[in-house]
């Protein structure tokens, strides 16, 4: 069975044609529960995301920021496992018929298996795989097994990477760019920076590739502010936090839902 690489690109697409950013949203499996998980990305389809990043749970999730840790953490605590991941993605796709991504370091696939890894994420819906620790010259395995079943492989760019690095990771992905707006680990912020603006314009240069801004973004006035010069707009930490804070599971369905209708009005541009 081939994955959905194919629908990612049709979403993003769909988006540039109605001259909007795409709203993608990030939920890591297992939290608050397994099947609490895939109410939560159902939650956030229905209140406008167009793409929805599974995460991995981690132990050591580098890129991540507290609030992303905290619910890695709660999932791991239930023991989440890779087949509950699959599982989520299966079900948030099919029930929605919208692409799902895994978000994952790379020492679980590794340790899992790159061909079983790939054989079932593709067998249950997936669009592919945002592999923000993989180096690009150590990913050919990966790509060629990818791309076999019918998967993107997103690669992650900083504002420190030089114009020639971009060149050379763009050149290797498929499906969008992730290009994280500043140096440091995910979260919610004040400000995305203007970084990113310049970051995105660099990237560009170097693909037709959709570049998509994620670290930082939060509320609708930060999406607009991207959308005006991004593909897409990331948002991870202030979903996860609603759930957080929420009082009771049905509470945080709700508030992520409302936060999903907010940020995909914000990624809307002026005409």
């Amino acid at each position: 069975m081939s994955g959905n690489v194919e629908l990612l690109n049709g979403t993003l697409a769909k988006a540039k044609a109605e001259n909007r950013a795409a709203l993608i949203a990030y939920l890591p499996a297992g939290f608050p529960t397994v099947d609490g998980g895939i109410e939560a990305i159902k939650a956030v389809f229905d209140g406008g995301a167009d793409v929805v990043e599974v995460g991995l749970p981690h132990s050591d999730p580098v890129l991540d920021g507290p609030v992303i840790q905290t619910a890695d953490d709660i999932a791991l605590k239930g023991g989440v496992k890779i087949a509950d991941v699959l599982r989520t993605v299966r079900e948030a796709h099919a029930a929605t018929g919208k692409p799902v991504l895994v978000m994952t370091y790379w020492n679980p696939i590794d340790r899992y298996g790159i061909e079983r890894f790939t054989a079932e994420l593709a067998e249950a819906g997936g669009a592919g795989c945002i592999l923000p620790d993989l180096p690009v010259e150590e990913s050919g395995v990966w790509r060629e097994h990818a791309e076999k079943h019918g998967l993107g492989t997103v690669f992650v760019v900083a504002p420190s990477s030089k114009d020639a690095r971009l060149a050379t990771i763009t050149a290797a992905g498929s499906g969008f760019v992730y290009a994280a707006s500043l140096m440091g680990v995910t979260g919610t912020r004040e400000s995305v920076g203007a970084s990113a603006e310049d970051l995105v314009r660099r990237t560009r240069a170097t693909t037709e590739l959709p570049v998509c801004v994620g670290l930082g973004v939060s509320n609708a006035v930060q999406a607009k502010e991207v959308a005006v010069f991004a593909d897409g707009v990331i948002v991870g930490s202030a979903f996860v936090k609603r759930m957080l804070d929420a009082p009771d599971e049905a509470a945080g369905l709700v508030a992520v839902r409302e936060l999903a209708a907010e940020l995909a009005e914000g990624v809307r541009r002026a005409s």
